[in-house]
């Protein structure tokens, strides 16, 4: 008979769950959005929650209701080769390239560098990083303490820590909401931008990485049937989201009511520093440091765990896995040496790539009853939105870039002739048009398998 897990155990998991996603950009992002959205806060929040909650939380579901066992084996009901590509430029976006090397970025940027002397930053955040990714390495060489260190120690301190910070935001607001001007930005199409705003968390994409890790955690506490492992995936599941969903919301509010004591800043991170000096002082700056670097430091030993063991999956006569962990943490390292601002500007082009080409894939994964799983019409949705993810990130790059090589009169005619390509959205459309003749094409079994 197969276990049945128990409310505490449900809640542990939840809680790792949480912990791997709850990073850097999950406390940057939503704050600098309050503070621009202003009185247009709750449509703003009603986008960002569905790209940094709806689609992680489907991304899980997905995974456990595939019955996969990892994102490689979803992703290559497309094609084996395109399975490869998508799997490594996920796991390298949300790893060492980016999202990996940011956490110890915001966490220096945003938390010790406005207390140092410019001409001390360089090396400050050198040795700042080395002690972080040192952390990362002994954590991450130790996978099978994942669930203890991450669920059981980190993550609730990360916890209290912060809800300190929300319960002051929320019984002493610097100002009320519905008073704080609206940034320019936000004055129209709030909730597309709050939408778009959530890809910057990176989650949905990490939900294909970490999904993997709550199966193979439910498996180990005892589990093993394949229907009862999607259910518990899915309660889990549920706990982290409906918690992250509280506290985005959260953060949002404390970001626009902070407008009645501070300007617009630069990035969330400095606006969380400001909030947390406003109401405690040189407390708040430990405190903002300690919530900041213990949020940043989880997510960093997930995503290393988490691509270390994909490589070592897609590549099995290559590196083992304490090779592949040394190899990304080091990248990690020497790339978050850069700065905080270069990592972001490169990072978004990426993910307005990455994005349509996951969201289409989780979807069809939760959807693969409808068609009975056929191949053709992963082939077709995917085909239809490759096109223009690709366009996304053609735009998405930065204007230097896109006035060397003659790209601002492609981009103006796209955003006229191309259905919500103004908004970021020009993919939907298409990869509806894909799914249908996929499906079409799948009710005669000559064609689709």
């Amino acid at each position: 008979m197969d276990k049945k897990l128990s409310n505490k155990e449900y809640i542990y998991i939840g809680s790792m769950l949480f912990g791997l996603f709850f990073g850097a950009g999950n406390l940057i992002f939503p704050v600098h959005m309050g503070q621009l959205a202003g009185q247009n806060l709750i449509p703003a929040i009603l986008g960002f929650i569905v790209t940094a909650v709806g689609l992680p939380f489907l991304g899980i579901v997905a995974m456990g209701l595939s019955g996969k066992e990892s994102l490689l084996e979803m992703a290559s009901k497309i094609h084996p080769k395109y399975g490869v590509f998508f799997t490594a430029a996920l796991y390298l976006t949300i790893g060492p390239f980016f999202a990996t090397p940011r956490t110890a970025t915001v966490s220096f940027e945003a938390a010790f560098a406005p207390y140092l002397d410019p001409s001390m930053t360089k090396m400050a955040l050198f040795l700042f990083s080395l002690l972080f990714f040192a952390a990362v390495l002994w954590f991450s060489l130790k996978p099978s303490e994942i669930l203890k260190w991450v669920g059981k120690v980190l993550n609730p301190i990360f916890l209290v820590f912060l809800s300190i910070l929300i319960l002051f935001g929320f019984f002493a607001p610097m100002g009320t909401a519905n008073e704080i001007p609206v940034d320019a930005s936000y004055q129209t199409g709030a909730f597309f931008k709050g939408f778009l705003e959530g890809y910057n968390t990176m989650d949905a994409l990490a939900s294909l990485a970490f999904g993997i890790i709550v199966v193979t955690t439910i498996q180990g506490l005892g589990v093993t049937k394949p229907a009862t492992i999607a259910k518990d995936t899915i309660k889990s599941g549920t706990i982290s989201m409906l918690l992250m969903a509280v506290i985005y919301g959260s953060l949002v509010y404390l970001g626009a009511t902070s407008r009645g004591v501070f300007e617009i800043s630069d990035n969330g991170g400095i606006a969380l520093a400001q909030i947390s000096n406003e109401y405690f002082g040189i407390f708040g700056a430990v405190l903002f440091a300690v919530i900041i670097t213990v949020a940043c430091l989880k997510t960093a030993i997930g995503l290393v765990t988490a691509i270390s063991e994909t490589f070592v999956l897609m590549f099995p006569n290559s590196l083992d896995y304490k090779k592949y962990v040394y190899l990304f943490t080091a990248i990690s390292f020497g790339l978050a040496n850069l700065g905080l601002s270069q990592i972001i500007a490169f990072s978004i082009p990426v993910l307005m790539f990455l994005y349509p080409l996951a969201i289409t894939l989780i979807l069809l994964s939760i959807t693969s009853s409808l068609f009975n799983d056929r191949t053709i019409v992963y082939q077709m949705t995917t085909l239809f939105t490759l096109p223009f993810a690709t366009i996304d990130f053609l735009k998405a790059l930065p204007q230097g870039i896109k006035d060397a090589v003659g790209m601002n009169g492609i981009i103006a005619w796209t955003d006229s002739a191309i259905p919500l390509s103004d908004i970021g959205m020009g993919w939907l459309i298409p990869s509806v048009i894909g799914f249908a003749i996929g499906l079409a094409v799948s009710k005669n079994n000559k064609l689709a398998q």
